[in-house]
């Protein structure tokens, strides 16, 4: 077998593990999945997962690592269309919509993991905090291109209204939790819009 073949089986043996572990780590949760499951199911050794993982800590931080690059991606893919601003926050609204709606739909991968790994200073944790910044800070930032004033505040609201979505997206009829969820953010939208200054009115002539 030539190096490169041998480099190619490695890599996809990682693949495997980490397709694994994603998909039964997202659907039943983090602690209640052990080693030695998701070693059977992705069909490797036990030599093999520590090859490519130190162990289950770094397999979960691959996970979310994995969710937070998909969720970078959408939300890229989105802004190279050049949309208008507004629509721009729209279409991102509306791929949260559609990953609600999606068969299999758990969550957000992110609130669970901090809901079983509650310690601030734990790396899963930290993981958590740090892609929920990136996503803070990019609401926020498509909400102040919107035209939307504090964008602060906007960006907090925007946040709020799809940690909720996503939250009870898996405990309720999506359908409406998703209708809910894009009108509370064109509210956002229509609420807080600085609007475009029309022409001064000229001054009035001396009588």
């Amino acid at each position: 077998m030539s190096a490169g073949t041998q480099g190619g089986s490695v890599s996809e043996a990682r693949m495997r593990l980490l397709d694994t572990a994603t998909r039964i780590f997202y659907a039943e949760g983090i602690h209640s999945v052990g080693v030695d499951r998701i070693i059977a199911e992705a069909q490797v050794t036990r030599a093999t997962l520590y090859r490519h993982f130190k162990g289950k800590d770094d397999l979960i931080l691959s996970y979310l690592q994995r969710a937070d690059q998909g969720i970078r991606g959408q939300v890229a893919a989105i802004q190279a269309q050049r949309l208008p601003a507004s629509d721009t926050v729209r279409a991102v609204s509306r791929s949260i919509a559609e990953g609600i709606r999606s068969s299999g739909f758990r969550g957000c991968a992110f609130l669970n993991a901090a809901a079983e790994y509650p310690d601030p200073a734990h790396p899963v944790h930290q993981a958590v905090l740090a892609h929920r910044q990136w996503f803070l800070e990019t609401a926020t930032q498509l909400m102040e291109d919107a035209g939307c004033a504090p964008a602060d505040a906007a960006g907090r609201h925007f946040v709020m209204l799809r940690d909720g979505a996503m939250a009870a997206g898996c405990l309720f009829d999506p359908v409406l939790i998703c209708e809910t969820f894009l009108h509370g953010v064109e509210g956002i939208l229509q609420s807080n819009t600085t609007p475009t200054p029309g022409p001064e009115a000229p001054a009035a002539l001396p009588a």
